[in-house]
């Protein structure tokens, strides 16, 4: 890895704990290949020259969001929302006398996953309607948030995973987009958040959904994390990871929960004595 990539590999990893490994020139490429038009050099060496020239320049910032922007789409993946519809959600509405659900899309990228759970739980679950219903969804970029707030989407973005009747019940067509009507959008948090650093200010969490997440973080970085995760998780709240993650090995504060082709994972049965 010449020093270029090695530079921009520091920065990210400084900057939001994603570990960059070897080979991944091609990864550096790619997502740099816009930044690098838009600051009119010809190529990344010459990005990161303008770089080293200040070091405290909005640029660096704008080299780590375009380096973390990672691939969403409306039920992805689509085994763990079943789940949510069929076991979780209705086990959390059994268990809250209070009648309030604190639910986190962390790594939410453009919004496609937040929304997903809002168009959910207004579609399956109405008698939530009068719960105090609030989902929480951050991500580090600040340009994939503007998006995600918008609640707009092309065609070819509610064509990948939205069901057509979700499509017609919840959005209204904007010109050449689809626009999320109010009642959904407004169910919706959005907030910048470096998963990396302290986490401030989030409630008590019912249910967390940090998928495709940690597969980019070394293991004391995954370790750190599920440590504030169990600290912001209930006792008897739920975890989503991505299928290739788990807790195994590295956090024994959770047990790992198999429904189908779906692993989810709560608090440990000790802990929650």
């Amino acid at each position: 890895m010449t020093p270029e990539y090695d530079y921009i590999r520091t920065l990210v990893k400084r900057s939001s704990a994603m570990v960059l490994e070897d080979g991944k020139e091609y990864l550096i490429q790619a997502r740099l290949a816009p930044l690098v038009r838009q600051e009119g050099v010809p190529t990344i060496e010459d990005l990161v020259a303008k770089m080293r020239q200040r070091p405290d320049s909005p640029l660096h910032s704008r080299v780590v969001e375009a380096m973390t922007i990672n691939e969403t789409s409306f039920f992805r993946d689509v085994n763990p929302f079943e789940v949510l519809r069929r076991h979780v959600l209705p086990a959390l509405q059994k268990a809250r006398a209070n009648k309030t659900l604190n639910i986190w899309s962390a790594a939410c990228s453009t919004g496609q996953e937040p929304y997903s759970l809002a168009m959910v739980i207004r579609d399956v679950f109405p008698e939530l309607a009068t719960w105090r219903v609030k989902i929480y969804a951050t991500d580090l970029c600040s340009q994939v948030l503007e998006k995600a707030k918008r609640g707009k989407f092309t065609q070819l973005e509610v064509n990948r995973g939205l069901p057509a009747p979700m499509l017609v019940k919840n959005f209204v067509q904007d010109g050449t987009e689809w626009a999320l009507k109010p009642e959904v959008r407004n169910l919706v948090e959005f907030r910048q958040m470096n998963l990396s650093a302290p986490w401030t200010g989030l409630p008590a969490m019912d249910l967390v959904l940090m998928r495709n997440v940690l597969i980019y973080f070394d293991i004391e970085t995954k370790k750190r994390l599920l440590g504030y995760l169990r600290d912001v998780l209930r006792t008897d709240g739920y975890l989503f990871l991505g299928a290739a993650e788990t807790t195994f090995n590295i956090d024994a504060g959770f047990e790992a929960i198999e429904q189908g082709r779906t692993t989810y994972y709560r608090r440990n049965l000790k802990e929650r004595q």
